[in-house]
């Protein structure tokens, strides 16, 4: 359909019918185009960021060497600390292992009464040697 027809007035024929109209620059023409690379100097140089990253580096070297030095400390005075209260501990163990070893002593003989030349606490290895328990039980499967 055209636009007669639509409409019912007459139209243009064809585009060519058009009225010429063109756009002009404005008066005293358009501003120049920038086209030269002209990057802005914004922010610090790359000689700033480097020294500011190893400036932060070195701090935080000098931070952990710090963190380690009073870990170092700690570690220390706590070994110190169980240094100290070993001999307590062992002579408490040493108490212990004697008052159980008696009951062993004790129980064997009680087990043992009726076999003929028996010793009680004597070892059966004949190894000469004599080493403690390494579980701190004397006999677990008797008890």
């Amino acid at each position: 359909m055209t636009e007669a027809m639509i409409r019912k007035k007459a139209g243009m024929a064809s585009v060519k019918d058009m009225p010429l109209l063109q756009d002009g620059p404005p008066p005293g023409g358009f501003a120049p185009v920038r086209f030269a690379r002209r990057i802005p100097n914004k922010g610090p140089s790359a000689m700033a960021i480097f020294l500011a990253t190893f400036g932060a580096f070195a701090w935080g070297m000098y931070q952990v060497g710090k963190g380690n030095k009073i870990r170092r400390e700690l570690k220390e005075e706590k070994y110190a600390a169980r240094r100290a209260i070993l001999p307590i501990l062992q002579a408490e163990e040493d108490e212990r292992f004697i008052k159980e070893w008696k009951k062993y002593l004790d129980e064997e003989a009680r087990i043992m009464k009726d076999v003929p030349g028996w010793k009680v606490g004597e070892s059966v290895y004949n190894s000469g040697k004599w080493m403690p328990p390494a579980t701190g039980e004397l006999r677990p499967d008797i008890w």
